[in-house]
């Protein structure tokens, strides 16, 4: 039997959520995305969860779609689910998600971790958007999202450029609010899902929910666009074939600057 892809524990009122394709840097297969889906639905259903982690198995938070499979076949792009709105990779919860960044957190991993309400990050962590240097367009709000973290400026460079942002840059731009040694985070992400869940439960949900609600609202349609800008990139052409073609320089690349050649501070 395949090993699961996603891992759940639930301790207390605070279910951890593990991305486990460690030998694939938690890249996104179209069993992933669905386990993933299926986790958080269930978790959210529960009531006796009032918080969930979502963290990945070292040493990558996620490495965004499996090049392989997004190459070969291209079904990791297309995993359908009529529950998911547009410019999510998830149907929409009511529960808070802290993500606790562990490591790298690459253009579908990013778009993940922008959809947690509270990032803390590893001091390993790093942030890159690399979708135009794939030869793919953003899908999950990536668009909209990370310009309210980070502003305009570092978002068109993040995406623009495909360079990595360290943990500490991170910090500063405003995309996540702690970052710990690496031994530390999940306790500390464990610490602000208990903050939470101390707190009236109603309440949190009610004020979550005007959160997301605003934010849709400042996005001005945003995220229809950035669908729409998808469908017309797919219509030039197979994107499995153009990723194909790029994959292997994409990888070295990513690889070189994880390792030391992340975006300089300004």
């Amino acid at each position: 039997m395949e090993d699961a892809t996603v891992v759940v524990s639930t301790v207390g009122r605070i279910s951890t959520v593990t991305l486990n394709r460690p030998g694939a840097r938690n890249a996104i297969s179209s069993a992933l995305l669905r386990e993933l889906r299926a986790a958080f639905a269930d978790a959210d259903a529960n009531p006796e969860v009032g918080a969930i982690v979502l963290t990945g198995a070292d040493p990558a938070f996620c490495a965004g779609l499996d090049l392989n499979e997004l190459g070969n076949s291209g079904t990791n792009l297309r995993v359908a689910d009529r529950d998911v709105p547009v410019g999510q990779p998830w149907r929409t919860l009511s529960t808070p998600i802290i993500g606790a960044i562990n490591g790298a957190a690459v253009t579908g991993g990013l778009e993940f971790a922008l959809h947690c309400d509270i990032l803390v990050a590893s001091e390993r962590a790093r942030f890159a958007d690399t979708h135009a240097r794939i030869g793919v367009l953003p899908g999950w709000g990536l668009s909209v999202l990370l310009p309210l973290a980070v502003g305009r400026g570092m978002a068109r460079r993040m995406s623009l450029t495909g360079d990595y942002v360290p943990a500490d840059v991170a910090l500063r731009a405003g995309l996540v609010t702690e970052v710990v040694a690496h031994q530390e985070l999940l306790p500390a992400a464990r610490r602000v899902a208990e903050s939470v869940v101390s707190n009236d439960q109603d309440a949190v949900r009610a004020l979550l929910a005007s959160y997301r609600e605003i934010e849709l609202a400042l996005s001005s349609g945003g995220t229809e666009i950035e669908a729409r800008t998808a469908r017309e990139w797919l219509a030039r052409g197979d994107p499995s074939a153009r990723v194909a073609a790029r994959r292997d320089a994409v990888v070295a690349r990513g690889r070189a600057q994880y390792e030391g050649q992340s975006l300089p501070e300004k």
